[in-house]
């Protein structure tokens, strides 16, 4: 049987990069719904970017502020149909707001300078992390910086860390939380307006039915000017998708195009489709592709932990960084317009940008074949869906201890 598994998941692997390297023309349609020849037209401009055929600076480039050439050098996608040119690369401010460590407010802020000014012109940010902190100190560190030469994105729906607190999905205390955040970044309005975190709703018709329509209130006051959903179960974004009257422009998600878990692959035709933006965070599983591991809070199986350990390992051994095959491994897929990373140390800013100017090398791709090989592909892409949800609900009836989330 397990054979059987991991027979059938090397094949959806073959299948998935085939996929990748197919365009949006000769992709499979999975509805009815045919595109325009406008939004075909779309789609061949996304995939041309995406593949690096494109090495004009985008329009985020300020004469004076940026590296042309370090611009230049950063792969950079459209996102989706809203027309914003995103660096492959961005920056989520999560460290920002301690969510890791206790963390260096100045180093912090030069740590945003520095990513703005080599390439990455992507910014993502929310209410929860660090409950206000990194929404704060990343208004801080962009005083003074063109407006012009970045796109930030934020959330509603998830704010502090007492469990009966945290998530509030009701349209008065969405439209007052963006104007909160838009005040802690010091800003008159956001590139997108996004739904943290969906799944923790108590039903995913309050944020269809109260959530993403106070969001149109907020993209028709000029306060964002385009609409994402979050979360890390896969299916809720097609489900919210069809059923929504309001246009989503963008799609949040994480761990889920990772060497241990690819399963966003499979839902990348109905994304295109629509001409949704695709954004991935986390390209090491939240530590689990890492030498150091992931925290003890961490909501995957104890089979995952354990094979991703054995991966880090093996690549201990062979003088090679897990972290960086887990990165080149996600930047390769064209499918998704922009990874996601986070740190508040310049250290570790400056080695994940290296990736970006210093691609894997072949004994780096021979490392990672293998590893995919013999440890992730027995796994078939498990995944944690339903566990941390299912644990918060607990809390709320009073069924567990009242603990803290670390993150989502």
């Amino acid at each position: 049987m397990q054979k059987h598994k991991a027979d059938k998941y090397r094949k959806r692997r073959v299948r998935d990069k085939e996929r990748q390297r197919t365009t949006q023309k000769h992709q499979t349609q999975r509805t009815t719904h045919k595109p325009t020849r406008q939004m075909g037209n779309l789609c061949r401009l996304r995939t041309a970017i995406c593949h690096g055929n494109s090495r004009s600076v985008p329009s985020t480039y300020v004469e004076g502020f940026q590296n042309k050439d370090d611009v230049l050098h950063m792969p950079h996608c459209i996102l989706g149909d809203t027309g914003l040119k995103v660096s492959k690369l961005s920056f989520g401010a999560s460290s920002l707001g301690s969510v890791f460590r206790e963390t260096d407010d100045t180093e912090s802020q030069n740590v945003v300078h520095t990513a703005l000014k080599t390439g990455i012109n992507y910014l993502d940010t929310a209410p929860w992390y660090g409950h206000g902190k990194s929404e704060t100190v990343l208004g801080k560190a962009l005083q003074g910086v063109p407006r012009e030469s970045y796109y930030v994105a934020t959330k509603v729906g998830r704010y502090l860390p007492e469990v009966e607190k945290m998530f509030d999905f009701r349209a008065e205390r969405t439209l007052q939380s963006v104007d909160e955040s838009l005040q802690r970044l010091g800003l008159d309005s956001v590139d997108i307006i996004q739904v943290h975190d969906m799944e923790f709703a108590p039903s995913l018709d309050i944020i269809i039915n109260e959530t993403l329509p106070a969001l149109q209130k907020v993209k028709d006051s000029g306060k964002a000017k385009f609409i994402g959903i979050t979360g890390y179960p896969l299916q809720n974004f097609k489900t919210v998708l069809e059923r929504s009257t309001v246009k989503i422009d963008s799609i949040l998600t994480y761990c889920r195009a990772c060497i241990n878990d690819n399963s966003l692959q499979e839902y990348i035709p109905f994304l295109k489709e629509r001409g949704v933006g695709i954004i991935n965070a986390s390209p090491v599983g939240m530590g689990l592709l890492t030498h150091r591991g992931p925290p003890a809070w961490h909501p995957a199986l104890p089979v995952t932990k354990a094979a991703c350990a054995e991966a880090a390992k093996y690549c201990e051994g062979q003088g090679v960084d897990i972290s960086r095959l887990a990165m080149g491994y996600t930047l390769d897929n064209n499918d998704v317009h922009t990874t996601l990373f986070s740190t508040a140390s310049l250290v570790n800013l400056k080695r994940n940008l290296d990736i970006v100017r210093n691609p894997l090398t072949q004994q780096e791709k021979t490392v990672l074949q293998h590893i995919i090989t013999k440890y992730m592909e027995p796994l078939t892409n498990r995944h944690w869906e339903g566990v941390e949800v299912a644990h918060y609900w607990q809390q709320i009836k009073g069924n567990e201890p009242k603990e803290e989330f670390v993150l989502g």
